[in-house]
């Protein structure tokens, strides 16, 4: 008989492990309690795969061995709950996938950095010549990608929800970015469970792998005082020299891993801002890890193409630049992007609050930010926040409004930033949905302005 698997949610990682699985032999059940995409039906309907939508069919999904969840499932759902209760395994379709793959992996996660630093990590492995797959919360699913083979390498870009459903999955390499407040509500609004589940990914390693990590950040290093972390140390600073890691001390970056060393120039790197100076050194130091040469390196650092939506430069009109920061999903990479500007800025932000912490922001804005733009169903905490403190503060539900309220009110030189600080969920399907918005209502009022 076959073993039966029941996978819950029918986006990109639980269709990719549904055809895994079937390859593997399994028995396949695909249950989805909203409406499932036309072609992603017809995939599971071509290759023999039962499903349903709209619903979850409890006596279908709690007689399976084994339960893939989408990270986007909270646990507290309650065919989750009843699945543990029973004592049904429920796990992430990159711990299924990890069973079919032989490749080394480098796992990347962190409140934020995490996206840029696996996309350019994946860039100098590529530069390096190396047989490199591309995985996790970037690209496509690596379950759907190992049904047509494997790589020597594997670079995945994870989140915290899927490293909770991480029971055997060992990284050769692990990088931790930072760790800042963000899922607080996934997490009973407790940090330290939160700090619990990042530092997590480090369970299964030993002392032949490597976790790369932000020597400063403290929320990291209270997390390491609760595992018992055996793999090699390579921390990165900003204050300090490293004997084994990195260092950026404003001037130049210098990387240190197996008895090699390497120096950059900023201005040799196509990615600006210290951010980004501590996302090059994580993916420096993994590439570096990987074999990849020096020279290799160098020139992935000069031709990277980061993804879209964060920082993303879009149009100038009239003089004022357009910026989709659609990924600015938190505060912490919300000033980020803050940060990176000196001119005076619109700031377009809102949508679902996550327990925020705006004050943070104050010295970001004050005297900076010239209005604030709140895009949202509910804009009361955004407003009540910075009240007082920004001279001119609007609101409106329309990203076309937002874009429009932008070039109405703005000056050259000035910058119009979305950096939303917030989920997206309450008006759009996704950041990408929010971002991409955002760049066609610039490019109609391109149109206008012509």
């Amino acid at each position: 008989m076959k073993k039966q698997i029941a996978i819950l949610g029918a986006g990109e990682s639980g269709l990719g492990a549904a055809l895994l699985a079937k390859k593997h032999g399994y028995a396949v059940w695909v249950s989805d309690a909203g409406t499932i995409s036309a072609s992603r039906k017809q995939t599971l309907t071509e290759n023999g795969i039962g499903f349903e939508e709209g619903m979850h069919s409890e006596e279908k999904i709690l007689s399976a061995g084994e339960i893939i969840k989408s990270p986007g499932i909270p646990e507290k759902v309650a065919i989750v709950q009843k699945a543990i209760e029973k004592g049904i395994p429920v796990i992430d379709e990159l711990e299924f996938a990890f069973r079919y793959s032989k490749g080394k992996v480098i796992a990347i996660t962190g409140t934020n950095g995490k996206t840029t630093t696996t996309l350019l990590t994946y860039h100098l492995l590529q530069k390096g010549g190396l047989n490199v797959g591309l995985g996790g919360n970037v690209g496509e699913s690596w379950a759907a990608q190992l049904v047509d083979g494997d790589r020597d390498w594997w670079v995945l870009e994870v989140s915290s929800f899927q490293i909770d459903g991480f029971k055997s999955l060992k990284p050769s390499v692990a990088v931790l970015t930072n760790i800042t407040p963000d899922h607080l509500d996934r997490y009973n609004y407790k940090i330290e469970n939160y700090i619990a589940s990042k530092v997590s990914l480090f369970k299964n390693m030993d002392e032949k792998d490597a976790v790369i990590y932000w020597l400063d950040d403290q929320l990291i290093q209270s997390g390491f005082e609760k595992v018992n972390l055996k793999a090699d140390r390579l921390p990165f600073s900003l204050k300090e020299l490293q004997n084994k890691g990195g260092y950026f001390d404003g001037n130049a970056i210098t990387v240190q891993a197996v008895g090699k060393k390497l120096t950059i120039d900023p201005k040799d790197i196509i990615l600006k801002g210290t951010h980004n100076m501590l996302n090059t050194m994580c993916a420096s130091l993994a590439a570096t890890l990987a074999g990849v040469s020096e020279e290799a390196i160098r020139e992935g650092l000069k031709d990277f193409q980061n993804a879209a939506h964060r920082m993303e430069p879009v149009a100038t009109i009239g003089g004022i630049d357009f910026i989709n920061d659609s990924k600015g999903t938190n505060v912490d990479a919300t000033a980020y992007a803050l940060d990176s500007y000196k001119s005076p800025l619109i700031w377009i932000a809102g949508g679902v609050d996550k327990g925020n912490d705006y004050a943070a922001l104050y010295p970001l804005t004050d005297g900076k930010v010239k209005m604030l733009i709140c895009l949202g169903v509910d804009n009361e905490k955004l407003k009540k926040a910075f009240s007082g403190r920004i001279p001119e503060i609007k609101e409106t539900q329309s990203i076309a409004e937002a874009v429009a309220l932008g070039l109405e009110f703005g000056k050259e030189g000035d910058v119009v930033l979305l950096s939303p600080a917030c989920a997206s969920f309450d008006l759009f399907k996704n950041y990408e949905d929010r971002g991409n918005q955002f760049k066609a209502a610039v490019a109609a009022l391109t149109a206008t302005a012509k």
